[in-house]
């Protein structure tokens, strides 16, 4: 029997890409959004759908439970289309809600399912000012102030829950800028890039692995080390999808 991988975020940038290739991997899939107008682009990816809210707990726990994941993806954000600057603010607050209180709901659940890995989206800008390139053993952020803090805080939160959780196994992978299908960026930009079909890709390889802790994922930079993603997940920032 194929193992079974929940989705959360499913119908986001990544998720959208990355079913194809759980798929294509052998795994069954069952992807998680909380849109149900979002639904038939999912079953027409080969995934189950659940459609519920993160922030729902009651439902949330019914619906991983009924979904049975033996491992879980957490690509759950909640931000405009293209990082459009009128409407950062708020998504801002509401991005790091999701990391906080949605992220504790999400791993709880797993938890209750009997889920034996989760692997987490978090981002490769919330390090410490220090020596360049960071390394995933360098401090996170946590004397930001403004925006910077809300965004830091909400990741710390994350990290801590997914990386602290007895009875799973976690890892997260700390993305660089997303581009290409679906971000509203055709092209790389910014001092970390990656290409949406290379953090699927990563995604793929770290649930499939029991490796645990953090990775920086982004195209060679001066920002951030990717050593480790690259030699323990195998990864290829090159990766494309061919379809």
């Amino acid at each position: 029997m194929s193992e079974r991988i929940l989705v959360a975020g499913a119908a986001g940038a990544i998720g959208r890409r990355l079913i194809p290739m759980l798929k294509d991997a052998g795994y069954a899939v069952i992807g998680m959004t909380r849109s149900a107008a979002k639904a038939s682009t999912l079953r027409e990816l080969g995934a189950e759908v659940a459609v519920v809210d993160v922030f729902d707990k009651a439902t949330l726990f019914r619906a991983v439970a009924a979904a049975r994941p033996d491992r879980v993806i957490h690509q759950l954000t909640d931000l405009p289309r293209g990082l459009d600057p009128a409407q950062m603010n708020d998504a801002i607050i509401r991005n790091a809600r999701i990391r906080r209180e949605g992220t504790f709901n999400l791993v709880g659940a797993a938890l209750a399912a009997g889920a034996g890995r989760l692997v987490a989206q978090s981002i490769a800008w919330a390090y410490a000012p220090g020596p360049l390139p960071h390394t995933e053993s360098d401090p996170l952020d946590v004397g930001a102030e403004g925006n910077r803090a809300i965004s830091v805080g909400g990741i710390v939160a994350l990290e801590n829950c997914v990386l602290g959780a007895a009875g799973i196994t976690g890892a997260v992978l700390r993305y660089g800028q997303l581009y290409g299908p679906g971000t509203g960026a055709d092209t790389a930009s910014g001092a970390m890039p990656l290409h949406v079909d290379a953090a699927a890709y990563a995604a793929l390889l770290a649930v499939g692995q029991d490796v645990s802790g953090a990775f920086n994922v982004a195209e060679p930079n001066g920002q951030v080390a990717t050593e480790r993603a690259r030699v323990e997940l195998g990864w290829d920032a090159d990766f494309r999808m061919s379809r």
